[in-house]
């Protein structure tokens, strides 16, 4: 399955734990090249790529602070270096940075979620556009959220409304560039048992949360994989663009 994926060159940010990680995992052992970035969990990123090597993949490791736009583009410009080329995107990192009611947002904290979850997405779609216009091919994935929909869980209203835009620009940006031979499509997970959910939300939210899916269960990065692969897959998704694809259980049947 996904025997198209063999050899391409995918690029995934926040690769180091979770949702990113599983999809690493997947692309490798599906047989792609899969550039793991990180930032600060290099012990765990390591980790992705041995396991990736371990099930015969191959992968490399690039660290950029993804709130930084220089190191951005960067990326971009290491991994082109070590792998020749890109064929998928997966805009994956962001973060929460806490839960607190909206009049307590301080322009800090506005600063950063929107400097992360907005900004470096639009960085690296700016610098892979090129990128693939000139291979005359290209794939983009966004991570975006249920949270995009329903305007997210208690204490979370600026980390939904960058979901959002994701979502928006990840439509938008599949208009623009289809003529280019570039499908740009989005992944919206629902409550996924990851590391950011250990920091953020404690057990009682949880709980409530998974009183409102019909599967009973929060979910796992694995399950989310399995629609990173099929975005990626030429084979199995051509006629697939501007999509948003939810994996939540059934939380949410838009």
């Amino acid at each position: 399955m996904f025997d198209d994926l063999k050899g391409k060159v995918v690029l995934i940010t926040g690769a180091s734990t979770g949702i990113g990680a599983a999809a690493a995992r997947a692309f490798g052992g599906a047989g792609a090249r899969v550039a793991v970035h990180y930032h600060a969990s290099e012990a765990q990123a390591r980790q992705v790529a041995a396991d990736i090597a371990a099930a015969g993949g191959e992968a490399a490791l690039f660290r950029a602070n993804a709130m930084k736009r220089d190191e951005l583009v960067g990326l971009v410009d290491q991994v082109l270096r070590h792998f020749g080329r890109i064929d998928v995107l997966i805009n994956n990192a962001g973060n929460v940075f806490g839960r607190k009611p909206f009049v307590d947002c301080d322009e800090t904290f506005v600063d950063e979620i929107l400097q992360l979850n907005v900004r470096s997405v639009v960085t690296l779609c700016r610098a892979i556009v090129p990128v693939f216009r000139k291979q005359r091919s290209g794939n983009i994935i966004n991570v975006t959220s249920i949270a995009a929909r329903n305007g997210g869980g208690p204490g979370v209203a600026l980390y939904a409304a960058t979901k959002g835009f994701v979502s928006t620009l990840t439509r938008g940006l599949a208009k623009e560039l289809v003529g280019d031979n570039v499908r740009v499509n989005g992944v919206a997970p629902g409550v996924i048992i990851t590391p950011l959910h250990d920091r953020h939300t404690p057990q009682a939210t949880l709980d409530a949360l998974r009183a409102t899916i019909p599967m009973g269960r929060l979910g796992t990065p694995e399950e989310c994989a399995g629609a990173f692969l099929y975005l990626a897959s030429d084979a199995a998704s051509s006629y697939v663009t501007g999509q948003i694809i939810e994996v939540n259980g059934g939380q949410l049947m838009p």
